[in-house]
């Protein structure tokens, strides 16, 4: 039976309804997804965002924290070197001091058979004695110098110059290291408490502790350039540091008077700076003490 008109109207507009529903469904769940996807992007740009701000916030706390520590660190060691320097004062001991200037100072040995000491004036390994300590019995340079750190390690050391005056030898041996740092010794005081640093007979990083006696004294140079002390030096100790209470290097010994008792001789400080940039001008073109 053939469908009659109102029907087919009837069916046509159902179908009508039907595809109309079907595609505004399809466009709500299309807008739907995009919403989504929208609020997804969104989530994801937020996410990302408390990312870099945590990171950020946990980087300015790590910073916060080690500048902190830094600032610890700077507050205990000033502490600490003013303790030193108040017990030495004090007259206690010399022990923080001597503690911190031992792995400064090193054993000298040559392959003439002599030995003597030094000590390090540069974080790049410069190293400071006595030109008698190197040189042979015939006072021409030794072939080999070795200098032994205060933990037993020896180094080949490269000379780098000397000034036969003031008995001041440049050295240079492979490491980084602390170096002593150089005391003005136009300051120095008669009685002022000193320690010296050396190997006499052979009794490495062996400390002996005295006064200075007198400043300005003349030596075997004519030159009035010499610090006088009763600390105990005897060979080994030439080239050594003569060390203030402040830990300070204000001479290097250089000879005794054998006749007497504690009759030690050391250059003074500012001596050993002017020398050792003299020689560092001319051999290395550079000047290693400010």
């Amino acid at each position: 039976m053939p469908l009659q008109r109102h029907h087919k109207i009837l069916i046509g507009s159902f179908t009508t309804i039907v595809i109309i529903f079907m595609l505004t469904t399809s466009v709500l769940l299309y807008l739907l997804s995009v919403k989504q996807n929208v609020n997804y992007l969104n989530l994801n740009q937020k996410i990302s965002d408390i990312q870099k701000e945590t990171n950020s916030k946990i980087s300015e706390l790590t910073d916060g924290i080690k500048s902190t520590n830094d600032l610890i660190s700077a507050e205990v060691g000033s502490l600490n070197k003013e303790l030193n320097l108040v017990k030495a004062s004090a007259g206690e001991d010399f022990s923080g001091i001597i503690d911190s200037s031992i792995p400064s100072v090193v054993t000298i040995k040559t392959s003439a058979g002599f030995q003597g000491t030094g000590f390090i004036i540069s974080d790049d390994g410069y190293a400071v004695t006595n030109a008698h300590v190197i040189a042979d019995q015939e006072g021409m340079l030794a072939n080999r110098i070795t200098a032994i750190t205060s933990n037993a390690v020896s180094h080949d050391a490269e000379f780098i110059g000397y000034d036969g005056d003031f008995d001041i030898a440049l050295l240079k041996i492979s490491g980084s290291y602390s170096p002593l740092k150089f005391g003005d010794s136009d300051g120095l005081q008669i009685g002022e408490k000193v320690i010296a640093i050396g190997n006499p007979l052979g009794l490495q990083f062996s400390v002996s502790q005295g006064i200075i006696s007198a400043i300005h004294r003349k030596g075997s140079n004519g030159i009035s350039a010499y610090i006088q002390t009763d600390a105990a030096l005897n060979p080994g100790n030439s080239g050594g540091p003569l060390i203030d209470k402040e830990g300070k290097v204000i001479g290097i010994n250089n000879f005794k008077i054998g006749s007497g008792e504690n009759l030690g001789f050391a250059l003074e400080s500012n001596y050993i700076v002017e020398t050792i940039n003299k020689i560092s001008s001319q051999e290395l073109n550079q000047t290693l003490i400010s």
